[in-house]
């Protein structure tokens, strides 16, 4: 798994091919009226690369439909994949330590973490995207043991995660609730 931010004038070609990807998620959804968007899935699709679309926003607590997005394309996508985003550092974060825990189990809750490090991934979360940080340790404590993906299906819920915030004194760690 690798993360990267959005490559523009037309480098996909020239990233995915010697890198050997074999599947991209998408992370900031379909964009279909998007130049950007339709070039991403014409070159995946003629390289023969997976391509998945999840909307996760950085500033909004997931919704669940958003974090069963998340869950499925991790499962579905044949490695290596690549995660990528806008600018790679926030989106790309979460779904790289979402990631390593569903992979991994909780004992990788500290290599998660590392996810949203300054360096080397330029993490600097503006004020309402300082939960991206704490849903890992979130998830982990909330699934109890139990795979990410099914706690992501029954159990996730972001008003539970906003109170849980609060209580650890961010609530205004983030904007909204991500609609569902």
């Amino acid at each position: 798994m690798a993360r990267c931010a959005q490559p523009y004038l037309g480098f996909y070609a020239a990233f995915l091919g010697p890198h050997g990807f074999k599947s991209l998620i998408n992370l900031r959804g379909e964009n279909a009226a998007l130049g950007w968007w339709r070039r991403e899935k014409r070159v995946t699709q003629e390289m023969g690369i997976a391509h998945f679309d999840v909307r996760l926003s950085s500033r909004n607590l997931l919704a669940r439909s958003a974090l069963l997005g998340l869950m499925e394309a991790l499962e579905c996508a044949p490695t290596p994949m690549l995660l990528k985003c806008s600018g790679g550092q926030d989106r790309a974060s979460l779904a790289a330590a979402l990631y390593l825990l569903r992979r991994y189990g909780p004992e990788a809750l500290g290599e998660a973490e590392a996810q949203f490090a300054f360096w080397p991934y330029l993490h600097r979360p503006k004020k309402y995207q300082l939960w991206l940080k704490q849903f890992p340790a979130y998830a982990a404590e909330e699934a109890r043991g139990i795979p990410l993906s099914e706690w992501a299906r029954s159990g996730y819920d972001q008003k539970a995660f906003a109170a849980w915030l609060a209580a650890r004194g961010l609530p205004e760690s983030f904007g909204a609730l991500q609609a569902e």
